[in-house]
């Protein structure tokens, strides 16, 4: 199994729109890609972020959702005008196998 997370950094003023973009994009992913993406906001440390959470059986099957969602023109479209919530530069990913 494959654990992929992504959080990033809410610019100043911008917490209740990011929250509500974030969910828009989970529920267009889960709609038209069928993944169910977590959201989150850290409890302690920098309180500004927000995260996404994925499961995936495997590699190849990261790297094909992966492929799909990034090639999809209106999640292109939504990261687009997104993006104004979030600090540039502040995207961070990680892969983690389970054991």
């Amino acid at each position: 199994m494959i654990a992929f997370y992504r959080n990033a950094a809410i610019a100043p003023g911008k917490v209740g729109s990011a929250v509500a973009f974030a969910q828009q994009v989970a529920a267009h992913i889960h709609d038209k890609h069928g993944v169910t993406l977590s959201i989150a906001m850290p409890v302690a440390g920098n309180p500004n972020r927000i995260g996404w959470a994925a499961r995936y059986e495997n590699l190849a099957a990261f790297e094909a959702k992966m492929a799909a969602i990034t090639s999809d023109p209106h999640y292109k479209e939504m990261a687009a005008k997104g993006a104004e919530n979030f600090i540039a530069g502040s995207i961070h990913d990680e892969l983690w196998r389970t054991l």
